[in-house]
């Protein structure tokens, strides 16, 4: 049996599956609502959220509600939800965030949502382009995205707006100026990508190379003209609007999953293993109880996860902290594919601070591929 960790786990991520409709980009486990459904979820949401309350010390900063769409969820849905967390597992002192989709919202929704204790909105916007959104599938006109938008700001909420590129005839420049004008505090910015078994897949839809390089440079030039700090590979963000939920994923902090298709980020300290990784079952098998097998993480295996994720942020990681988290010595057994990177301009080495250039992050899986590829047996560091 692990004992309980000592250290509180401070983030907590929560898996709502259901939408209106499917995009035929997602590949996202979600799935439309029927009779009785619903319940069910909120039911076994609230029996795990015990559970959970039960195996992790829990002190949270943030929690996020993703999907799926949340906000999809009707008022009374939504509402018991919210409890079954702040009763089990408390709630975020520093940022609570609700994923809302535009075709959802009214003045009296964002006004019962900000009552519930969310103080940051993720909009799905995706484009402002009615065309685009069209072709996205999506069910929302640019008109409600900025209608949805107004009354989120207008309740007080720190808005972050999601952008998809990379679309042929997508006006680009339009879409970013827009979403700037709206009054966006934080942009994410996604290429299209075309994941096997979506429809998009299945009726042979592609991503051209020169969209997508035009997409992640021309979101950047125009996004660093409009004062937003690129602060990962794909977030951009005014100062004091950083997603705080999503740096912990960056920073390959733990983190909880609660519900179906939720994946968790653990504490595990016995054994010699830093931590676990466990992502839950598709909704069927979850509302039996079933929990997910754990993939056990000893620390070479922690510290190219860390790697993997925190060369995604623009300060990079500190090497001599994921020596004093792992207990592995980084900067020693990472040499080759560090100094091979930095050689190719692809990385900068500042002291113990390791980062990726813009180059770099155009490349980030084949520069993570190195790491990937190196043997950290002999690479311990003093205790």
């Amino acid at each position: 049996m692990t004992a309980r960790p000592a250290e509180p786990v401070r983030h907590l991520y929560v898996h709502v599956p259901f939408c209106p409709s499917i995009c035929p980009y997602c590949d996202f486990h979600v799935l439309t609502r029927s009779s009785g459904l619903v319940e069910g979820y909120l039911a076994r949401l609230d029996a795990e959220a015990q559970e959970l309350a039960a195996t992790y010390p829990v002190d949270l900063d943030t929690v996020y509600l993703g999907g799926g769409t949340p906000s999809f969820l009707r008022d009374n849905e939504l509402t018991a939800l919210v409890g079954s967390v702040q009763r089990h597992l408390g709630w975020g002192r520093l940022e609570n965030t609700l994923e809302v989709n535009p075709g959802t919202v009214s003045a009296g929704r964002a006004a019962h949502w900000r009552a519930l204790g969310f103080d940051r909105a993720s909009l799905g916007v995706q484009s402002l382009h009615d065309p685009t959104l069209l072709f996205l599938g999506r069910r929302h006109s640019a008109a409600q995205a900025r209608s949805a938008a107004g009354h989120l700001l207008a309740q007080g909420f720190r808005v972050s707006g999601d952008l998809i590129t990379a679309v042929a005839e997508q006006p680009l420049e339009e879409d970013i100026q827009g979403l700037h004008d709206l009054g966006m505090g934080h942009i994410s910015a996604y290429t299209l990508t075309i994941e096997p078994g979506t429809e998009f897949a299945r009726r042979g839809v592609t991503v051209s190379d020169e969209d997508e390089r035009r997409g992640f440079e021309v979101t950047a030039e125009r996004l660093a003209a409009l004062g937003y700090e690129r602060y990962e590979i794909s977030n951009y963000a005014r100062p004091g609007e950083r997603s705080r939920h999503n740096l912990s994923y960056w920073q390959n902090r733990h983190y909880l999953g609660l519900g179906p298709g939720a994946a968790g980020h653990y504490p595990a300290r016995d054994s010699g293993l830093l931590s676990l990784r466990r992502t839950s079952p598709h909704l069927h098998d979850w509302l039996r109880g079933e929990r997910g097998t754990p993939d056990l993480l000893p620390p070479h295996e922690w510290v190219t996860d860390a790697l993997f994720m925190g060369l995604r942020l623009r300060e990079g990681v500190d090497l001599d902290d994921l020596t004093q988290r792992s207990g592995v010595a980084v900067a020693a057994a990472y040499a080759p594919a560090i100094q091979s990177n930095v050689q190719q301009g692809l990385l900068i080495r500042d002291g113990s601070r390791l980062r990726a250039t813009e180059a770099g992050w155009w490349v980030l899986n084949e520069v993570v591929t190195d790491f990937l590829e190196v043997d950290v047996g002999a690479h311990q560091a003093d205790s």
